[in-house]
């Protein structure tokens, strides 16, 4: 609905009175002037079980129209609007709004309040989150079992509207499910099986390999099955040969163009197939089709929801998180030469690394559902990662063919704790020349710290270190210089005109002298010696952008792990907060990853690249957002951006620039945002390496509300 007059920016309260048919989802999207988009969309909160849906939220800047999208629960019905209001909120009402959260915080949680007083402090002052439905920590509030109530009531069209869009497809692929078995309860087997008879996608066909049952019960079951249907197909083997020839036997019995895996005890959710055949239509070059995931207990009760990121090759090379469902093309299978002995346990993460080999980046395809539950019983790895170390060790031996196969210069490693494996790329012999550029203001004792570690604990040597000096004024800062100003590997760059954080550093790479640049800030310590070497090993890759490390705050807890978009209205860093060592969701905060962005806090990139893409934005993006933008570039030239935990240090986050709490730097800020806003709209909608069915309120692996 357009407005008869503007929104000003300020706080805000939305109440809309719905009667009639339920709703589950509630949003109220606001046009800024580039039209509606999830990155300007508030959700309402039901109050109770009535009929009042509201939303308190902080707008940034004038807004002219208003939309108020509802998504029906599934029940018979129409409903209607009987109320509609929304009204700015008084200063008073706004600190009120607020301090009754930190209250209700206070009450409940006091640690939790104390670790987030500061976010409740820039709420007050200055608002970095253009939409806030309500102040919190980073702690998730949303429980799975609430999630799947309000968000996987499955489908989200109804089961007649999945098959008649399925009635519309051109083409239907014949998709065969493989599934080896062995002794396999009787229980657990009927579940399996059912899950495939049960697929509103009816094209398919289950090839089972018995693998020498010893239980009679097994072969009478899938004798029963075999007979029931004419889809199901059995195989049974005359001698045991474990999971690989299993699955071998199986590939034989498919005749379908597609191949997808299913483990013996887990089940597949009824329209799993049902979107895969829909991914296809949509992608019909896909060559390999991945979903997200879930786990069942003993008593069938979800839990843990992997929610995946697309495709992102650093992380596939660190674990198979493509796991389940994974779908293939049959052709792949066969010419790569099946399941490989040897490799049980991981057999599977063998085959997606020798497919991964012969495919397109771009036609590994994911399915951002839960469309596979993974039974986590006993003993497997779906009840702990750690419980077969056989297949840790199996998946090790496949990433290493992986790199004998490929050539890469590097070797694997098994970090110490980890489940999870490392790809260690060498440094060519000379080492190339790094520039390390640090732009710097008076705050010595910073600059001093900063430079003394990275002098005494950098183990790369062929480096040199550009101070860019932007008009500094204390004597102690030019006695500093003094003290320096005869290192070999050290020069002092004057850059004489007002604070431009983007221009700075360009002057300075128009100076440096090495082929790599680490853009460095001036509150950065050094923790590990090889943090250098490790971003240079990234850099040098032909296909890589930027790098960033892993920086911690003063207190060991995690200030940048890799960068977001959308979250918070243009992009926050990942598992902010979290304590040093934690794994983070899904073992990404202490693995290599792909990202949009890193931070500018601490990057490298090769000059040329640098250049290439024009640098550092000057002109818009003075201060804030100026590394996100330079990666989102990085990446339209065709680049990957990668984020390595084994690069740590120490940032004291912007103790030299200070806060954006005057009339010009909160001008300046919303300035900023707003160019990121229109300049990458459609990027900060959906970012490919963050679900959308996690949170874009709060930067740490949470669920979405």
């Amino acid at each position: 609905m357009e407005l008869e007059r503007p929104l000003l920016p300020g706080w805000y309260r939305c109440k809309a009175t719905l009667t009639g048919r339920h709703t589950d989802k509630v949003k109220l999207y606001l046009d800024l002037g580039t039209g509606f988009s999830e990155s300007h969309a508030v959700p309402l909160r039901q109050k109770g079980e009535g009929d009042l849906f509201t939303a308190s939220f902080y707008l940034s800047d004038e807004t002219r129209a208003v939309r108020l999208d509802l998504t029906a629960s599934g029940k018979s019905g129409g409903f209607e609007i009987q109320e509609f209001a929304l009204r700015r909120r008084s200063a008073v009402e706004a600190l009120l709004y607020i301090a009754k959260h930190a209250l209700k915080m206070a009450l409940v949680d006091p640690a939790r309040l104390l670790r987030n007083f500061r976010n409740y402090v820039i709420y007050l002052r200055n608002p970095h989150f253009l939409y806030v439905t309500h102040p919190k920590g980073s702690d998730s509030e949303i429980s799975y079992e609430n999630w799947i109530a309000k968000y996987d009531y499955w489908p989200e069209r109804d089961r007649a509207d999945l098959q008649s869009e399925i009635a519309l497809l051109g083409n239907k692929p014949l998709i065969s499910v493989i599934m080896p078995v062995y002794n396999t309860p009787v229980r657990l087997l009927d579940a399996a099986i059912g899950s495939v008879t049960g697929q509103i996608y009816e094209k398919w066909e289950l090839c089972i390999a018995d693998d020498c049952s010893t239980d009679p019960a097994t072969r009478e079951r899938l004798q029963w099955w075999q007979n029931r249907d004419p889809r199901i197909k059995v195989a049974y083997r005359t001698q045991n040969g474990h999971i690989c020839l299993a699955s071998n036997s199986a590939l034989e019995l498919a005749e379908g163009p597609f191949v997808a895996l299913l483990d013996h005890d887990d089940i597949l959710r009824e329209h799993a197939l049902a979107e895969v055949a829909l991914e296809i239509d949509r992608h019909p070059n896909a060559q390999i089709i991945y979903s997200d995931e879930d786990k069942l207990d003993k008593n069938d009760t979800r839990s843990d929801p992997n929610f995946k990121p697309d495709f992102s090759r650093e992380l596939f090379r660190s674990q198979n998180y493509l796991n389940h469902l994974t779908v293939h093309r049959t052709a792949n299978i066969r010419d790569v030469g099946g399941w490989r002995q040897g490799f049980e346990g991981s057999q599977d993460y063998d085959l997606n690394l020798r497919i991964y080999e012969r495919v397109h980046a771009a036609d590994i395809r994911h399915i951002p559902k839960i469309l596979y539950h993974w039974r986590a019983v006993d003993g497997s790895t779906a009840a702990s990662g750690a419980a077969k170390s056989y297949a840790f060790d199996a998946g090790k031996k496949a990433l290493e063919s992986h790199v004998a196969r490929t050539g890469l210069p590097a070797t694997v490693c098994a970090e110490a704790g980890s489940v999870f494996y490392r790809l260690k790329f060498s440094v060519p012999e000379p080492q190339p020349l790094v520039s390390v550029i640090i732009p710097t203001k008076d705050n010595v004792k910073l600059l001093r710290s900063c430079i003394q570690s990275i002098l005494a604990k950098t183990t790369y040597e062929n480096y040199e270190i550009l101070i860019v000096d932007n008009r500094s004024e204390a004597q102690e800062t030019f006695a500093f210089f003094e003290e320096i100003k005869e290192q070999p590997n050290i020069r002092l760059v004057a850059y004489d005109q007002a604070f431009n954080y983007s221009a700075i550093n360009n002057y300075a790479v128009s100076r440096a002298h090495g082929s790599l640049l680490a853009l460095v800030n001036n509150d950065i310590e050094v923790i590990s010696p090889e943090w250098m070497t490790e971003m240079v090993s990234w850099a040098i890759q032909d296909d890589i952008g930027c790098v960033g490390a892993k920086l911690y705050y003063p207190n060991d807890t995690v200030q940048h792990a890799g960068v977001v978009l959308g979250i918070g209205g243009v992009a926050n860093h990942v598992h902010l907060r979290l304590a040093r060592g934690h794994p983070g969701y899904f073992g990404r905060a202490i693995v290599l990853n792909n990202y949009s962005a890193v931070t500018g806090a601490c990057m490298m990139v090769k000059k040329r690249l640098f250049q290439q893409v024009g640098g550092l934005n000057e002109t818009d993006l003075t201060v804030a957002f100026n590394d996100i933008d330079f990666c989102l570039r990085v990446l339209e030239a065709g680049f990957s951006n990668v984020w390595t935990p084994y690069a740590e240090l120490y940032h004291l986050e912007s103790a030299s620039r200070g806060a954006e709490d005057n009339p010009e730097k909160i001008r300046r800020f919303r300035s900023e945002v707003k160019y990121m806003q229109e300049r990458w709209a459609t990027k900060l909608i959906s970012d490919p390496y963050y679900s959308p069915n996690l949170s874009f309120g709060v930067p740490d692996f949470s669920y979405a509300e």
